[in-house]
């Protein structure tokens, strides 16, 4: 589909107009975050692009904390590039406080950290068995064959959605994420509805110990029970953000390491330093960029933001800005302190971050107390996903020696 260019708002400035399209342009989709840093190194702090309909982009950690913390001028009710007149509602994240507090007061319990540290034995476990299936084998095409089934079947595990429907869910949300017109978003979200719909209806009629079991027999603080519209609105954000990006983030710092004989070296002789290797991934490959809505009318970092706007905040930008990170281009285990807004910041501060990070950190720490060393095979550069939620095509890898024993816990 032909990129929508529109006329530049007279309230821009001239010269923060920067002619750059987040789906297509040419450097995002060879190498999505390295593309998005020169970015940052060229542009202003906030630019204006014709492309997509028209919309700013903020780039900078101190902008982006403003706007993503100020829904009274920045809303998330239009979460979509280019503007969508009748866009899909995610409950909660569609919601600007305090609309949006009983629902994440919901949510909070399943995903805090005490709910998470009782996941542990089983992520632990999950990880293993997904490594069994390629360690012996001398190669993988580690987002197939790993990355979009960890995250993804902890997920649908958690939910529980049928395991045996994880290739249709898969590519659901991989089609969602790669739209670009509200065309494509209504036909993506009907084929995802369609499918949730099927989930839910059996979950009303046998209720189980899962998630989904669990928000329809939920009740909020005013003790009423979620709608059939309210339910479905949380079942779909929880399902798109479940199954798309750690699976992505996760993918990307794999790709990472295996660029790095060295600190593949350090980690195998440390496992416990996956933690650390974790939230530096996490710093520097964000894969989440966020849009918001005008609402109210404001001057932020040089640029007039006008009522009926649209704003993109680039968030893995914030983790490589250079006024927040020393040499932040370097991946450093032991950086002191790091500074990122991957799962945003404020009211629409991401639930299932706690989730997340044990995720990471613990299928890195299986990973590299097994596997020798690895490395992209043919050193292929495989191709990116640029847009709202970005992504690797695929990641080839290849591994000489046989993999370790897995090392006593």
């Amino acid at each position: 589909m032909e990129t929508l260019v529109s006329a530049v708002p007279p309230h821009v400035d001239p010269a923060l107009v920067v002619d750059f399209d987040i789906y297509r342009d040419a450097g995002l989709l060879e190498d999505v975050h390295l593309a998005y840093s020169a970015l940052q190194r060229r542009v202003p702090d906030v630019f204006y692009t014709p492309r997509n309909g028209g919309h700013w982009v903020a780039t900078r950690h101190d902008v982006i904390s403003e706007i993503v913390r100020s829904p009274e001028h920045f809303s998330t009710q239009q979460m979509n590039i280019p503007y969508n007149p009748n866009p899909p509602v995610f409950i909660p994240l569609s919601l600007d406080p305090p609309e949006n507090i009983p629902f994440r007061q919901l949510l909070q319990p399943i995903f805090a950290a005490k709910s998470v540290r009782e996941m542990e034995p089983d992520l632990k476990a999950f990880a293993d068995e997904l490594i069994d299936r390629v360690a012996d084998n001398g190669e993988c095409d580690f987002l197939e064959d790993i990355a979009a089934h960890y995250p993804v079947g902890v997920f649908m595990r958690l939910m529980g959605l049928p395991m045996e429907k994880h290739s249709i869910f898969r590519r659901l949300a991989e089609e969602h994420f790669a739209v670009s017109s509200p065309e494509e978003m209504r036909a993506s979200m009907a084929d995802i509805t369609s499918e949730l719909g099927l989930c839910i209806a059996e979950r009303q009629r046998e209720p189980r110990e899962d998630l989904l079991s669990q928000l329809i027999a939920a009740e909020l603080k005013d003790g009423r029970r979620l709608t059939d519209s309210e339910l479905m609105s949380m079942v779909q954000l929880l399902f798109l953000a479940g199954l798309d990006t750690v699976t992505n983030v996760m993918t990307f710092g794999c790709r990472h390491v295996a660029r790095d004989p060295a600190l593949q070296e350090r980690l195998r002789g440390n496992p416990a330093d996956a933690g650390a290797f974790a939230e530096e991934v996490i710093r520097m490959f964000g894969v989440v960029n966020t849009p918001r809505l005008v609402v109210e009318d404001i001057d932020l970092a040089g640029a007039r933001f006008r009522k009926g706007d649209m704003v993109l905040s680039i968030l893995s930008l914030a983790g490589r800005d250079d006024r927040h990170n020393d040499d932040p281009l370097r991946f450093d285990l032991d950086r002191e302190a790091r500074s990122h807004l991957t799962f945003s910041t404020g009211p629409h501060l991401c639930l299932g971050h706690a989730l997340a990070r044990t995720e990471l950190r613990i299928f890195y720490e299986q990973w590299f107390s097994r596997m020798p060393e690895f490395r992209v095979a043919d050193d292929r550069n495989p191709g990116s996903r640029a847009g709202l939620v970005m992504a690797l095509d695929s990641l080839p890898l290849r591994w000489d020696a046989a993999p370790a024993e897995v090392r006593a816990a």
